[in-house]
């Protein structure tokens, strides 16, 4: 049983990126040619509080995806020492362009002859700083054609008890790469493994949140850090966004998965050259395998025992740059 199959084609993704329209320095038009350039396929531009869809920049061979990122604070003002979320929603029509609980007090970017033609879907002018508020935000997005990625959880400071009680996340930022560019905190192996153990059904990817304020190659820059693969089953915005909504991607700050299977309780792992694989299952003491002193592994082999509770694998190379599968439960897994 394939989790990753060595016969299904993987995109290079950044699903969150900001450009000229909100608080980023480039362009739509530059944003696509830098990713292009870069061995991306798909990239979300998710402005702040401005849905638009880029289908013109579309091609064969570069698809844009629908989405905007929302935030709710608890007195809707930014406070450097208070907790507060940030959403991408990221729409599964590429013309869907809705507003989900539009409210006036978060529109910073979007000029007024824009955001008074905004479609809105949900309360109006009512978000509340609450799990039950934000939970009910999400039920209204799905209803109306969105999947909702939680972002920068480490960034957020939200505690462990508010993320787990949110319930609609289709995903959540394994390593948000602007943060991570800051603090070196932002990769949030930790926080996802709790979520798993309290047997949330939640993917990870990491994404680039860039707004190059820092141009390529030089220190900070914010791009080209964080990734999702996706594996679709076509390249169409439809299967890429199935697949997203389906957690058939894994998040990367740099290694590739090749293979990842599963015969009975027996796990096979192959990828890019590593130093160490790891499987974690929600026990203290993940599997691992590690390579010699001045060597790489690219495979490894776990046996699961009885109590495993999920299976998540982990790879980490020479540069400490971490790629990691979402969490599959023993349900799917079939041992």
């Amino acid at each position: 049983m394939y989790l990753i199959s060595p016969n299904k084609k993987q995109y290079k993704a950044n699903l969150h990126c900001h450009s000229t329209l909100s608080d980023g320095k480039k362009t739509p038009e530059q944003l696509k040619e830098m990713y292009k350039r870069h061995g991306y396929s798909i990239l979300c531009i998710s402005d702040h509080e401005y849905p638009k869809k880029h289908t013109d920049l579309t091609d064969r061979e570069f698809i844009l995806l629908t989405g905007y990122e929302s935030y709710i604070r608890p007195n809707h003002k930014y406070d450097a020492y208070n907790s507060e979320i940030h959403i991408n929603f990221i729409a599964k029509d590429p013309d869907n362009t809705a507003m989900i609980c539009y409210d006036e007090r978060y529109i910073k970017y979007a000029p007024e002859d824009v955001f008074k033609k905004f479609d809105r879907v949900g309360e109006e002018n009512a978000r509340v700083y609450s799990p039950e508020y934000i939970n009910y935000m999400l039920k209204v997005a799905k209803e109306n054609g969105f999947i909702a990625t939680y972002n920068h959880p480490f960034w957020s400071m939200e505690d462990e008890a508010t993320i787990l009680a949110y319930d609609g996340f289709c995903s959540m930022e394994m390593c948000n790469y602007s943060s991570f560019c800051g603090n070196h905190a932002e990769y949030n192996a930790a926080i996802y493994d709790k979520l798993l153990c309290a047997g949330k059904r939640i993917a990870c990817h990491s994404a680039d949140d860039n707004h190059n304020g820092r141009e390529e190659g030089t220190p900070g820059c914010d791009s080209f850090g964080g990734f999702a693969m996706i594996m679709p089953n076509s390249f169409e915005y439809g299967a890429i966004a199935d697949a997203i909504e389906k957690g058939e991607m894994y998040s990367s700050m740099g290694p590739t998965f090749t293979e990842v299977s599963i015969e009975g309780n027996k796990v096979h792992v192959e990828c890019s050259p590593v130093k160490h694989i790891a499987a974690f299952t929600g026990s203290k003491t993940p599997k691992r395998a590690f390579a010699q002193l001045d060597g790489f592994i690219t495979s490894a082999d776990f046996e699961l025992d009885d109590r495993a509770k999920y299976l998540r694998v982990s790879i980490t190379d020479g540069e400490g740059k971490h790629a990691d599968t979402r969490g599959y439960f023993r349900d799917e897994l079939e041992f």
